[in-house]
């Protein structure tokens, strides 16, 4: 999803406007500093939604709905990326100077994220309780 942008010679701004995400944050946090042999994320929220800015730096985002993998990159803070729940997604390929900021949804809640690959496989095609229909 492209941002509000407006560049002048004073510099850029990039905006989002709330309303234009399908849910209403309530929580933000910043990944930062990450060695660029690591992936971040590695894992599906059952109930929360993300959205991913690149607010500066470079970072590969690998999205997975159990039906369809993609990858995006994001590499400039006038992109974003809407990650809804049951959704893996993985982060990879930071650049040393990339800063990811996350919106969330919900507050921080152990019990909302899925860890394991097949255990997310499996509800996503309908064989637990937590499945998308």
């Amino acid at each position: 999803m492209k941002l509000t942008a407006a560049h002048d010679l004073r510099g850029s701004l990039s905006a989002l406007d709330f309303s234009a995400i399908p849910f209403i944050p309530q929580r933000f946090f910043s990944v930062y500093a990450v060695p660029s042999a690591d992936v971040r994320g590695q894992h599906a929220h059952r109930s929360c939604h993300q959205f991913l800015v690149c607010l500066a730096g470079r970072v590969t985002c690998l999205v997975d709905d159990g039906a369809r993998r993609s990858t995006h990159l994001l590499d400039e803070p006038s992109k974003g990326l809407y990650m809804p729940p049951m959704t893996w997604g993985s982060q990879f390929n930071y650049s040393p100077d990339a800063v990811l900021g996350v919106f969330a949804s919900l507050p921080y809640d152990a019990d909302d994220y899925i860890r394991d690959y097949a255990e997310f496989r499996e509800l996503v095609s309908g064989g637990g309780p937590d499945a998308r229909n």
